[in-house]
């Protein structure tokens, strides 16, 4: 693969995952599953942006809360509040619908429903708490966006797509060492901004996606674009409690 096709993989990722202008691709567009090594690098970006923003709100002297409420505010405006409509959409559907195909008709709708606002309440609840709690560690809102991103991929890897169409579909296919290169990318930049955590924090979010992957197993029978949004959102809120309690 020649530099040019990875920076289209590059491009993709961010394409695909944010808001972000990220250029034009070089050539035809590549596959979405090969493209997954870039998602750890898209989610850093947009952690970046957001510990800047912490570190700005607090240098201006805003209290802790209102500083990661910022931070939260600009992952949604980079990412186009992608993850969180997938989260509100999953929490929707798994518990909305009496049979998959029911549930995924609740999940296609774009009208938030009461599961979807709880969900999303609890997410940004919990994600703004463990901000808070750490704000004297901007970097962790980098190493959490890339290790929530690269696990992602863990669903897409595991579960048939329960769709014939849709991101759950065009980003299959990924094998065993694709996948291994994800994690392993996510897990380094991870234990880059988080050395003392890193792993523990990793580990843990991967079996909150796991237990996610089955879930969506046994209500949709596979993945979808909304479960890979999910996953992001489970594992980025799962690392900031296990940050939160290893700081208590």
């Amino acid at each position: 693969m020649s530099l040019t096709g990875r920076l289209d993989e590059l491009r993709l990722a961010l394409m695909t995952l944010t808001r972000l202008p990220a250029g034009r691709l070089a050539g035809p567009a590549p596959d979405m599953g090969r493209a997954a090594w870039a998602w750890p690098l898209a989610g850093a970006l947009v952690g970046a942006l957001s510990a800047l923003v912490l570190w700005g709100a607090l240098a201006l002297g805003l209290p802790p809360l209102m500083a990661a409420l910022l931070a939260i505010g600009t992952g949604v405006v980079a990412t186009g509040a992608l993850h969180e409509d997938g989260l509100a959409d999953l929490a929707d559907g798994f518990w909305g619908g009496r049979d998959k195909a029911r549930r995924l008709e609740i999940m296609r709708d774009s009208r938030v429903g009461s599961y979807g606002v709880l969900a999303l309440l609890l997410s940004v609840g919990l994600r703004v708490g463990g901000i808070a709690a750490l704000a004297g560690h901007p970097a962790a809102l980098i190493g959490i966006a890339a290790g929530s991103r690269a696990l992602m991929v863990l669903p897409l890897w595991l579960l048939p797509p329960a769709r014939e169409d849709g991101l759950g579909r065009a980003a299959g296919g990924l094998t065993g060492p694709q996948v291994a290169v994800v994690l392993l990318i996510g897990l380094a930049i991870q234990a880059l901004f988080l050395p003392d955590r890193a792993i523990l924090a990793f580990a843990l979010m991967a079996v909150a996606v796991l237990a996610l992957a089955r879930l969506a197993r046994a209500k949709i029978g596979g993945q979808t674009g909304d479960v890979l949004g999910a996953s992001q959102q489970v594992a980025e809120l799962t690392g900031w409690i296990v940050l939160s309690a290893a700081s208590g």
